[in-house]
């Protein structure tokens, strides 16, 4: 029972560590996988760019976000050589044991060989089971000389072929952190690639900005039409939420008792939103360039720009938009400088779908999770997809609400 108990511990010991291990490999060649599209996108909107100022300025944005994904892809890998090296450590460890219980075996077979050559006679080992005082212990020595062979034989394979295995997983594990520290080395040598990129567009930057007065003009008009996407969206929620408040008094009322508006808020479907935070899908495929928030101008740092209330994200051309949850069309808008734009309610949480080409829902229409609402819009040569979360009247960070 002991030895069981014991055979057990070293199996956990051995095996538990190993498949997390496995289990964190695979998650961050998922990330490098996302993080290497991640750039492919950029690198293909930075191709279109035109050399105009308002494009150097995207140029400027989508390489501080290529740098950014390169450093993550870099720290990733440093993660993954880490759990390589412990991998190949944990392994060597056990190799180095089952050698050493080898060795010992190999030496005892060594004694026995050399014995049964001196004491080849056959006769010695009929004299020794002979020589028994009875019959019982002529078969206790017969049956101990016949299975002692075997065992320690079978034993033998046994820890040949983990040894074979272990050597050929410690091969395997080298490999791999060889790839590792390959790839580690291309990205470190691309990231200097892309700091000198920063440099050449902020250069461009500096010299469009001589003409300063248009330059300005330029940045009041985007700042203009960012201000009046977060006004009317905040309209548009405070009108549904209105709405909604009067036909819950009205239900209260006893006047329309028993009957349930289509503008009362759906609480089970707020739950049901709620409760996959997190977890919610992204609305396009692509890298985030503009964050949620409030941020300085990348080149003129004393300027605040305005509330940012969602993320943009570069994609590719013609990308799909897609519903992240099951809600209902509230409203949709042209807006300049974000083209279409669709309000998904979900209960009292809303999904804003903006800069679209074409829209393939209507007002009130029903939409399910993964339901493609509508194409992005190619404007001003950016292919962007700008997307925004609220509660209420309440912004949301939608990075903290889609899967990682």
């Amino acid at each position: 029972m002991r030895k069981a108990l014991h055979l057990l511990f070293l199996t956990l010991v051995v095996c538990l560590p190993a498949y997390g291990q496995k289990a964190n490999m695979k998650k961050l060649e998922s990330q490098r996988v996302q993080l290497e599209k991640e750039i492919a996108l950029i690198n293909r909107q930075l191709a279109q760019n035109s050399k105009s100022s308002s494009a150097a300025m995207n140029t400027l944005t989508l390489v501080r976000s290529k740098i950014s994904a390169r450093e993550k892809l870099i720290a990733g890998c440093d993660q993954t050589l880490r759990l390589l090296n412990d991998s190949i450590g944990v392994c060597q460890g056990e190799i180095n044991r089952l050698q050493a219980r080898y060795d010992t075996l190999s030496l005892y077979y060594g004694r026995l060989i050399r014995g049964s050559y001196k004491n080849r006679d056959s006769r010695m080992w009929y004299m020794y089971v002979l020589s028994s005082e009875s019959m019982g212990q002529a078969f206790r020595r017969f049956g101990y000389l016949r299975s002692l062979s075997a065992q320690m034989s079978d034993q033998a394979r046994k820890i040949r072929e983990t040894s074979a295995r272990l050597e050929v997983e410690k091969e395997r594990l080298t490999a791999l952190r060889n790839e590792a520290d390959e790839m580690r080395r291309k990205v470190m040598k691309e990231r200097a690639s892309l700091q000198d990129e920063e440099a050449e567009s902020s250069r461009l930057v500096n010299q469009l900005s001589k003409d300063r007065k248009k330059y300005q003009q330029q940045l009041q008009d985007k700042n203009r039409q960012k201000e009046a996407l977060n006004r009317k969206i905040a309209d548009l929620i405070r009108a549904q939420q209105e709405a909604a408040a009067k036909a819950a008094g009205k239900g209260k009322g006893g006047k329309t008792s028993g009957k349930t508006t289509s503008t009362e808020i759906d609480t089970k479907l707020s739950s049901e939103f709620a409760a996959n935070k997190g977890r919610l899908p992204w609305p396009v495929e692509g890298a985030v360039v503009e964050r949620f928030g409030k941020h300085k101008h990348p080149v003129y740092t004393n300027v605040d720009l305005p509330q940012n209330n969602g993320v943009t994200l570069t994609v590719k051309r013609g990308a799909e938009a897609k519903a992240v949850f099951n809600g209902k069309v509230t409203q949709i808008v042209v807006l300049p400088g974000y083209n279409q734009c669709v309000l998904v309610s979900h209960g009292e949480y809303f999904t804003l779908y903006s800069k679209l080409k074409t829209v393939n829902v209507k007002t009130g229409d029903k939409v399910v999770t993964g339901q493609v609402v509508g194409t992005v819009d190619t404007i001003g040569g950016e292919d962007q997809f700008h997307f925004e979360l609220w509660k209420g009247s309440t912004p949301q960070n939608p990075e903290n609400w889609l899967r990682n």
